[in-house]
């Protein structure tokens, strides 16, 4: 990530090499289609081209940086395309400093990638010990970028209703990935 920030183009190369695979599969997860997919990730190395100065150097995680970057990356570029065209905001650097680049509190603590590939296994466990309909709700917000409100209104519910069946979603998920 230093030498991205000294504009080193070869260490931008290894962190597309190291990771685009990885960053590919979740996109493609949340995107609809493959061009779409490739797409995104052309543009989120870009991002990260432009904005590496963005990344906390001192705490900063470089797999939950690029994740998160990717994540919201593609939720943004789906809200777009769902949206009205009178109702999307203007994307600016503004706009993507603040929706799109990833910021976590400083007392986080810092996961890598070997830690996640190792947690892995215990949370599709947790997972799997979500009911459906909070595993539903849970993919609405996280992989189709749905807001409570439009959750709320796509499943014809109320928003208290939605918005209480994510929270014990998440909070049955911590809780499940604490007793692992």
């Amino acid at each position: 990530m230093n030498e991205i920030a000294r504009f080193e183009s070869r260490a931008l190369e290894e962190l597309y090499d190291r990771y685009s695979a990885l960053l590919f599969t979740l996109i493609k997860k949340i995107s609809p289609d493959q061009l779409s997919a490739e797409q995104i990730l052309a543009e989120v190395f870009v991002i990260i081209w432009r904005k590496i100065n963005m990344f906390n150097f001192k705490s900063g995680s470089v797999y939950s940086w690029l994740v998160t970057l990717a994540r919201n990356k593609a939720v943004d570029t789906l809200r777009r395309e769902r949206a009205s065209s009178s109702t999307v905001q203007f994307y600016d650097d503004e706009y993507e400093n603040y929706f799109i680049l990833a910021t976590f509190p400083e007392q986080m603590d810092s996961l890598d990638f070997k830690t996640a590939i190792s947690l892995k296994p215990k949370v599709e466990r947790a997972l799997t010990k979500l009911t459906d309909t909070q595993k539903y709700v849970l993919h609405l917000a996280y992989y189709e970028g749905y807001t409570i409100d439009e959750i709320a209104d796509k499943l014809n519910v109320p928003i208290d209703t939605v918005r209480s069946k994510v929270l014990t979603a998440l909070h049955s998920l911590r809780d499940f990935l604490v007793k692992e």
